[in-house]
């Protein structure tokens, strides 16, 4: 049974993929980045498993397309 994907926080991406806050919010405008999903009302985390694609290969990654 696969492990269930978690959701992480910008301080964690940010630490991870070691990008400024604008870099990574100007890269999830121009697609080459992965978006961040809503969690609640006023919070937002990313799918640990969207980063750690982006940061085998942030050249060449790419949205995941639904059904993919």
């Amino acid at each position: 049974m696969p492990e269930p994907d978690r959701i992480i926080r910008s301080r964690t991406v940010l630490a991870r993929t070691g990008l400024s806050r604008s870099t990574m919010y100007r890269k999830i405008a121009e697609g080459t980045f992965p978006a961040q999903i809503k969690i609640s009302i006023n919070g937002a985390g990313w799918r640990e498993s969207d980063i750690n694609r982006w940061v085998e290969d942030p050249v060449s990654w790419r949205p995941r397309r639904e059904g993919d």
